[in-house]
Parts: structure tokens; C-alpha cells; sequence
């Protein structure tokens, strides 16, 4: 049993942390409310329109549409490729996986800047530079590693003998994969989509070399255009940096549940 003066000082500890967190966030929401330049909140009148004429003059519409597609298109190709790669490597056993799973881990100790310059001829000789096809292809290139490696754990952490009494009753291996192994595992597997999302819609330098044409780049290019227009208007900066980001809190406040279910069954279970 915790003692009250150990359940006290736990909560204390949160909430001092919890103030050192959202301080920042606050502050930001302060100053994007704040009247022109000044950075400094007039309470009785804040300025709600920042936001529409950071939207406006951000042109932040079609580019909140192009980072939703590329985002949306690069996370369902990580979570399958994950689900099916977890599974063969975890649960079925495939040829050579001594060799095949610590190359695909390999992938995790290369950043992008190693390989971007080969990798942009490529893509330019295949005629997929400056289109979304081609960021959704790099964006889901550089998430199997993780995706394989996270699946495998949650696989390997479910008990055998279920396994074995899904096939004693005759499921075969897809059956056993969307029956048993998916419904279970539905935590990590939000928990992998919701880390896809935040690094796809965060992504500034795959976007920044693959993108050119203003028409089709995503959400953080539009972002830095704009911050290099309005370098002195502060609050319409704070006020396009939230527009931004407003997707990402989102879909964080709706699955925090299940985010630090699948957090903590990964931290213990491998």
C-alpha cells in the first residue's frame, strides 16, 4: 500500500511537471492571441483573428491538405507493412531471419541525411521528386524499421498457447493474424499509427528536398515560407505554428489511452 505522504509527493511531483510542460504551451497560445508585434496579451480583448489571417496569408489550406494526404498515405503503408513484417519475423519464422531482421534494424542506425543525396537521383530518374507519391514511398521506406521492430515485440509478447488453440481449432495464418494476434495488439498498433502520424506531419527536410512546387508542399514548407515573411509579426507566427500543430494535439488528446497503454506494454513486455 502507498502511504498518503508518498501518494502527496507523487502528486506534487506530477503537477510541478505538469506546469513545467504545458507552460510553454500556454505561452504560446498567449502570444498568438497577443495584439500586432507586441507579444503581450490584452486579457479583456484577445485577437481570435490572428488565426484566420495567419491562414490566409500562410496559404496554410492546401498545404494542411497535401501534409493530411502525404500522412495518411504513409502511415496506412507503415502500420500494414509493420503488421505483416512483425508477424512473419515474431510469430511465423520465416527463412533467414537471423540475417534479414538485424539488416532491416540496420535501417534505424542511418539517418536520412546519409543517404538523401543518392536517394533524390533515384527518385528524380523515376520521376517521383516534387510529387506526393514519392515523399509517401520515402516516408514509408524509413518507417519499416521501427514499425517491424515494434510489431515483432508485441507479437512474440503474446502467450504461445493462444496461438496454438486458434490453430488446434483449425485458423490458419491470416485467420490467426486479424482474429487473434490484431485484436489483442490494438494498442500498439495505435500507439505505432499515432508515432507515424506526429514524425510524417512533423517532417520538414524529406519535404523540403522532395517538394519544390509551392502548390503541393505539405504543412511545415508553408510553415518556414511563412516564417520568413512575418519574421517580426510574432503572434501570427505563434498563431501558424498552432494551426500546424492543432492535428497532431488532436489526435493525441483523442488516443493518449491507448498511447501510453501500448508505451508501457512495450517498455515491460521487451
Amino acid at each position: 500500500m502507498i502511504s498518503r505522504a508518498e501518494r502527496v509527493l507523487n502528486h506534487s511531483v506530477l503537477i510541478l511537471v505538469s506546469i513545467f510542460v504545458l507552460f510553454p504551451v500556454v505561452w504560446f497560445l498567449f502570444t498568438a492571441l497577443s495584439p500586432a508585434r507586441s507579444g503581450q496579451l490584452d486579457l479583456l480583448h484577445p485577437q481570435w483573428s490572428n488565426f484566420a489571417t495567419a491562414w490566409n496569408a500562410g496559404a496554410f489550406g492546401p498545404a494542411m491538405l497535401a501534409s493530411a494526404v502525404i500522412t495518411v498515405g504513409a502511415v496506412a503503408g507503415q502500420v500494414v507493412l509493420a503488421v505483416l513484417s512483425g508477424y512473419a519475423f515474431g510469430v511465423l519464422g520465416v527463412a533467414g531471419q537471423r540475417v534479414l531482421f538485424p539488416l532491416i534494424l540496420f535501417g534505424l542506425m542511418i539517418s536520412a541525411e546519409v543517404f538523401i543525396i543518392p536517394l533524390y537521383y533515384t527518385f528524380q530518374a523515376m520521376g517521383l521528386t516534387n510529387s506526393w507519391l514519392g515523399l509517401i514511398m520515402i516516408q514509408i521506406g524509413m518507417g519499416v524499421p521501427f514499425g517491424a521492430f515494434w510489431m515483432r515485440a508485441t507479437f512474440r509478447a503474446v502467450p504461445p498457447s493462444l496461438i496454438e488453440a486458434a490453430e488446434m481449432d483449425g485458423a490458419r495464418s491470416w485467420r490467426i493474424l486479424w482474429q487473434v494476434l490484431l485484436p489483442i495488439s490494438r494498442p500498439a498498433v495505435l500507439t505505432l499509427a499515432l508515432l507515424s502520424f506526429m514524425w510524417t506531419w512533423n517532417d520538414f527536410f524529406l519535404s523540403l528536398v522532395f517538394i519544390a512546387d509551392p502548390a503541393i508542399q505539405p504543412a511545415t514548407l508553408a510553415l518556414g515560407v511563412f516564417q520568413g515573411k512575418n519574421t517580426l509579426d510574432v503572434n501570427l507566427l505563434a498563431a501558424g505554428s498552432l494551426i500546424v500543430a492543432v492535428p497532431v494535439l488532436l489526435l493525441y488528446a483523442f488516443f493518449q489511452r491507448h498511447f501510453i497503454s501500448g508505451v508501457l506494454n512495450g517498455a515491460i513486455k521487451e
